[in-house]
């Protein structure tokens, strides 16, 4: 029997950057759940282009983490596994740590203004749904990244952003409230920390953010 996806149509632009968006909002808005199989056939059939197109997005999504590919299992979102959980976290709390301090001792006033003005809209829209809170709380830590200036750790930031997204989509479904009720004081903590270019404190204070994350989003994964 064949599969039905309800995803919109992609664009005709001739590449696969199209799909490749197409997928990750489907994935992103749970349509395509942690383990869950991708098809190359049935997403031809569903954005209407090309298998060549639809490969190409699968590529990118692959290189984004997103996707893994398995010779018996085919090609499947990541699964939500401790494992999975405690090597992306790892990973982006060492990033933390250099992306933080070498932006304190880089940017400049308007990347503190910028990041106040983020967390301000948090905290104005702290009722909004879910993945729109997520949404501020990456651009929070994009906009560190992109000032720390160092384009290698951006890279890096980039090839795990995708990873982070999701799972922290799964941490709001499996405990929505304790992420809004830490959401706010967090980043500001860190705005502010940042603006005082206290670079050892905030190591420790960009590491625990990402690491207490960590911590509660196994808990519920192993405790429900």
């Amino acid at each position: 029997m064949t599969e039905s996806y309800t995803i919109g149509k992609a664009a005709r632009r001739g590449l696969g950057d199209e799909v490749a968006d197409r997928i990750r909002e489907a994935i992103f808005a749970g349509q395509f759940p942690p383990g869950a199989p991708v098809r190359e056939v049935e997403l031809a059939e569903a954005l209407e282009v090309s298998r060549g197109s639809v490969r190409e997005g699968l590529a990118q999504l692959a290189r984004e983490g997103l996707l893994h590919s398995e010779w018996h299992r085919g090609t499947r979102v990541i699964d939500l596994t401790v494992a999975d959980i405690d090597e992306v976290y790892s990973v982006r709390a060492a990033l933390e740590r250099l992306a933080t301090s070498t932006a304190a001792r880089n940017a400049g006033a308007d990347l503190h203004d910028r990041l106040d003005r983020i967390v301000d809209t948090m905290a104005a829209e702290l009722d909004a749904d879910g993945p729109r809170l997520i949404a501020l709380d990456i651009e929070f830590h994009d906009q560190i990244y992109a000032a720390a200036g160092n384009r290698r750790l951006l890279e890096a930031w980039q090839a795990l952003r995708s990873q982070v997204y999701l799972f922290q989509l799964s941490r709001v479904r499996l405990d929505d409230q304790d992420y809004r009720t830490r959401l706010v004081t967090e980043h500001r903590t860190i705005a502010d920390t940042l603006r005082g270019r206290n670079t050892k404190a905030l190591a420790r204070i960009a590491e625990e953010h990402v690491l207490s994350a960590r911590g509660r989003l196994i808990a519920k994964l192993l405790n429900g």
